[in-house]
């Protein structure tokens, strides 16, 4: 539709347009000379938009109008079950844990695992509370716009979105190494050596990128019939596992657990549970469901916690399994128990294993696709990347813009970059979002904006520094030349306990859980930040440059595009009154139980 013949707001608009008013609608926008004056504006709509906060109304209600077509209440806890396990089993133990008991843990595999599911345990019990007060498809960015501000959500979304495209790539690259197994050939034959590019991207892998657009599209044919076939290949996963396991444990010889458990001592053991990390990530997924769920209230914290209980008992064993059947040193890193098996004797199982892993992987990138997807909608909603990615199809009730978005950047990565590469971003992005979470449950407790009491909130800030500091100190300890010395860590141990005794019984909560809450706050969440923030420790360097060179682009790309498109969204009188016409229109109905607390 071309920009001079668009309707007026509140008029029935297609959907398949295509024009400069759609991705870019704000008035900083509309030409050359606008663009310039808002840029040199920028000081101080930085200081206008760093600290400002949205509400629960907003984020579940109000932005939905931006969609102009309603996401589609009808899932139930049983189906967040299921799609909590199909985002994470296929994403992790297939994928990482040869990879990881190779090179950092070795036997103690098992360790790094139950270490990263006790972190992601801790996580899942934040979001669902938060999933339950603001049940928006934004997920974490939705509860850190409220609590911790517009700059905090940005920095969460850029790490979202790389975490969403990385992801991805990964799960299709790992498709294709088992699609290789499966076929009886080498982990690397189905892809193309260039070698002119650069070493750990010469490999050029056009099936992930088909598997990927696949997905996607089935993604985008509605949420209730992708979680009925993510459902039954669930059922299919299991038994898969359950013969994994059964068969795994039956050639089990502890003699491959020998000469020493911890080959690369316990840092070993952390560097590796930082990186499979990356294989509990499909649970926020869950939370960004929620504004699909028919009741959020109870559904969602059933869904997140079940799921999440079984699945880390699961990696466990699946992985003592692994390092049950075959030296570690002597582990496949690409298709690990595929080769194990025929290892041991039983050539044939290991098609079986391969089979699995492609289930598990392709539903993996199926609920991917749908959480993807619906964080990047949310986002756009705000106005952080061009709205055109906020609107939902009228048939089917899917983002298909955004997730056309999301499928495209990650086939791109996908097509070059190698897993080792992938699996360091997307973890050390994950940690530092689930952290911030925690984070902002805590505020959300003991801090509401116009009732909370000055001398209130000065002893929750300094309780709350005291904290973060503890637990940023006992991570760079830990990573540094003095871990092997005591006092350091009894230091910050007894900082980090003092923090949190300080919340618990010298800082009085301001806020009521209408629904769930998490159990032993503030213990719990300080507990999620701590291990997060200390997983985040335990990855290289390298990691935190590639980290550090993403989250500047991200800056860049706010200071140029993002604090001037939100500030015209919150400071434009037009820009309410179109939210305001479709909600008066009836297109979007605003939900009774979003009312902020």
């Amino acid at each position: 539709m071309a920009g001079g013949d668009q309707p007026a707001a509140g008029e029935g608009r297609r959907y398949w347009r295509w024009s400069k008013a759609d991705f870019f609608p704000e008035p900083s926008f509309q030409s050359w000379r606008s663009y310039g004056g808002a840029l040199a504006a920028t000081v101080p709509r930085l200081r206008d938009r760093v600290a400002a906060r949205s509400t629960d109304a907003i984020e579940a209600g109000t932005l939905l109008a931006e969609s102009e077509n309603p996401l589609r209440r009808c899932l139930s806890w049983v189906d967040l079950a299921f799609l909590g396990f199909g985002s994470v089993v296929g994403s992790g133990v297939f994928v990482l844990t040869g990879q990881e008991a190779r090179f950092d843990a070795g036997p103690a595999i098992p360790l790094a695992y139950a270490a990263a599911g006790f972190s992601a345990l801790l996580s899942s019990f934040c979001y669902a509370e938060l999933a339950t007060e603001i049940p928006s498809a934004g997920g974490s960015f939705s509860y850190l716009r409220v609590e911790l501000g517009d700059m905090a959500a940005f920095l969460a979304a850029g790490n979202i979105l790389l975490e969403a495209v990385v992801g991805a790539a990964g799960l299709g690259r790992s498709w294709t190494s088992y699609l290789a197994a499966l076929l009886g050939r080498d982990s690397d034959s189905l892809r193309i050596h260039v070698p002119a590019l650069a070493e750990g991207f010469n490999l050029l892998d056009p099936i992930a990128v088909v598997v990927l657009i696949s997905t996607s599209a089935l993604a985008m044919s509605g949420a209730r019939l992708t979680s009925t076939i993510n459902s039954l290949a669930s059922v299919i996963g299991i038994v898969i596992i359950a013969f994994v396991m059964g068969f795994g444990f039956s050639h089990f010889d502890s003699s491959n657990l020998e000469p020493s458990f911890f080959p690369f001592g316990a840092a070993g053991v952390f560097r590796a549970a930082a990186v499979v990390y990356w294989s509990y990530t499909g649970f926020d997924m869950v939370a960004t469901m929620a504004e699909e769920t028919k009741n959020p209230g109870r559904d969602v914290p059933l869904g997140l916690l079940s799921s999440m209980s079984a699945i880390t008992v699961v990696y466990c064993a699946m992985s003592l399994a692994l390092v049950g059947m075959q030296k570690y040193s002597d582990i496949d890193p690409n298709a690990a128990y595929s080769v194990a098996f025929a290892a041991t004797g039983l050539k044939w199982a290991r098609y079986i294993v391969a089979l699995g892993a492609l289930k598990g992987m392709t539903s993996g990138l199926l609920v991917g696709a749908l959480g993807q997807a619906r964080y990047t909608t949310q986002i756009a909603r705000t106005h952080m990347i061009p709205p055109y990615f906020a609107l939902v199809h009228p048939k089917t009730g899917t983002p298909v813009y955004a997730t056309m978005a999301v499928t495209l950047g990650a086939a791109c990565v996908a097509l070059f970059s190698s897993l080792d590469v992938l699996a360091s971003v997307s973890s050390i992005s994950t940690l530092f979002i689930f952290a911030l979470v925690a984070v902002a449950l805590l505020v959300r407790r003991y801090y509401v904006a116009g009732r909370t009491p000055a001398s209130q909130l000065r002893t929750f800030l300094a309780f709350l520094a005291l904290l973060l500091v503890s637990s940023i100190g006992m991570s760079v300890y830990y990573n540094s030349s003095y871990a092997a010395r005591w006092p350091g860590y009894v230091v910050f141990g007894i900082g980090w306990a003092a923090g949190t005794a300080g919340l618990a019984f010298g800082a009085k909560q301001q806020r009521v859980p209408k629904m769930y809450g998490v159990p032993l706050m503030p213990w719990l969440p300080a507990m999620s930040v701590a291990t997060n923030l200390f997983l985040m420790g335990s990855l290289g360097s390298l990691a935190y440059m590639r980290f550090g060179i993403c989250t500047a682009a991200m800056l860049v790309y706010y200071v140029l595009f993002g604090v001037h498109a939100t500030y015209d969204v919150a400071h434009s009188r037009d820009g309410a009154d179109a939210v305001a016409d479709n909600v008066e229109q009836g297109k979007i109905a605003l939900p009774v139980s979003t009312a902020p607390a």
